[in-house]
């Protein structure tokens, strides 16, 4: 059997402190789970010699549960110290990329009060920009699981009602498409149908963390968001990165969360309220826009947990809640291009163009850094996406049918 010790150099944002799960493809293989050491991929079903990881996503391994994930990080960390037999190494560069998990459900949250604070400013000038309840729960709503993808697929632009200047709709392609910065957090072991999950059960419950992007169609979701809140304007696509880096390669970035007032109800108290330091960049088209600080959250992960299950609502093993857009109290912190441009009052320079929203062509990407435990930075891989041209295709008459 050849081995090989594979080298990681000493500025890489995957060191051992870090290695990020995900599910990957060799050049004429089948999907399967993999760790990321350096620019390595490590295929883990050849490695551990462990059928678990021979499937083309997560959800039984993180079914397993948090004593199963820690033994694995362990053994991986101890592996990387050594040399490793070679047909379980792959080059990052040569491999496709896929889902990591079987998503069954998605909640977004809105848990920046800097995020909050801005679109109340935009969207209702001469009131408070809070609603009364922001401070009291971690607003969030039911997202579409079946149209998260991972990085690099292309989104099409989505078409759907728009308010036109004499107050009633048209139906066309989305003019003002925009971005959200978000952090997404993934469960691993579920949750009993009417059993809530306490603050303090964060960690036994949740997996790790991955990059997301959740993309938003501002001139639809404006039309018809009112009494009911996102629908079309949001489920067209949510972009998710193919690394989930896990919570125990965090340990460094806890920081305590900015002071909330009032105090929570006790349901929303704990110990595992932690926020992260976690600093993001939002590139548009290869230039960096924005440094959304994740530091800056109002509501903790733990928090958003505990409320999106103090109901009795369960989770499952794959499940994905994401922050809400990232932003922080300066401008070149703003997590979404409706902030960025003020509502598209205030275009942004990209590449010597001014620019409000997201024209056909156009790639954003978003990178993220946290401290690590070797006193250098871990990355949390990227997410990125293309924007691609609406269908050209108009929904039938009333009355008509159509094929396809």
């Amino acid at each position: 059997m050849s081995l090989l010790r594979v080298e990681v150099p000493a500025d890489s944002l995957f060191g051992p402190e870090n290695m990020p799960y995900g599910v990957f493809a060799p050049p004429d293989g089948d999907f399967r789970v993999g760790c990321r050491l350096g620019d390595t991929v490590l295929d883990l079903a050849a490695l551990l010699d462990d059928s678990v990881f021979a499937r083309p996503d997560m959800n039984a391994f993180l079914a397993q549960g948090s004593s199963r994930w820690r033994e694995v990080r362990e053994r991986l960390r101890a592996l990387a110290d050594t040399a490793l037999p070679v047909d379980a190494l792959y080059p990052a560069s040569s491999v496709r990329m896929a889902l990591p998990i079987r998503i069954g459900d998605y909640v977004d949250f809105y848990a920046s009060i800097d995020h909050a604070t801005n679109l109340g400013r935009l969207f209702r000038p001469d009131s408070e920009p809070l609603l009364p309840n922001w401070r009291h729960l971690p607003v969030g709503y039911h997202g579409r699981a079946g149209t998260i993808v991972v990085s690099d697929t292309p989104v099409i632009r989505p078409r759907g009602q728009r308010r036109t200047a004499s107050g009633t709709p048209d139906f066309g392609p989305s003019e003002r498409l925009d971005i959200e910065a978000e952090l997404g957090f993934v469960v691993g072991t579920g949750s009993t149908l009417g059993a809530p999950v306490a603050v303090d059960e964060f960690t036994s419950h949740v997996f790790g963390v991955a990059l997301v992007n959740d993309w938003s169609a501002r001139d639809i979701q404006a039309w018809e968001y009112q009494p009911l809140g996102p629908f079309l304007g949001k489920s067209f696509a949510t972009s998710m990165s193919a690394w989930i880096t896990p919570l125990a390669a965090l340990t460094e970035a806890q920081v305590p969360l900015p002071a909330q007032d009032p105090e929570p109800l006790p349901y929303l108290r704990g110990t595992d309220n932690f926020g992260l330091d976690i600093d993001l960049t939002v590139a548009w088209n290869g230039e960096a826009v924005s440094h959304p600080p994740y530091a800056r959250m109002y509501w903790s992960p733990a928090q958003m947990l505990a409320h999106l299950t103090a109901n009795g609502a369960s989770i499952r093993p794959g499940d994905l809640y994401a922050s809400g857009t990232i932003s922080g109290p300066e401008p070149a912190q703003r997590g979404s291009l409706i902030e960025l441009s003020w509502g598209g009052k205030e275009p942004v320079t990209v590449a010597g163009e001014s620019r409000t929203f997201l024209a056909d062509g156009d790639e954003v990407t978003i990178t993220a850094t946290a401290p690590g435990s070797a006193g250098r930075p871990i990355g949390l891989g990227a997410v990125s996406g293309r924007i691609l041209p609406a269908h050209n295709s108009s929904p039938p008459a009333a009355g008509g049918s159509s094929t396809g």
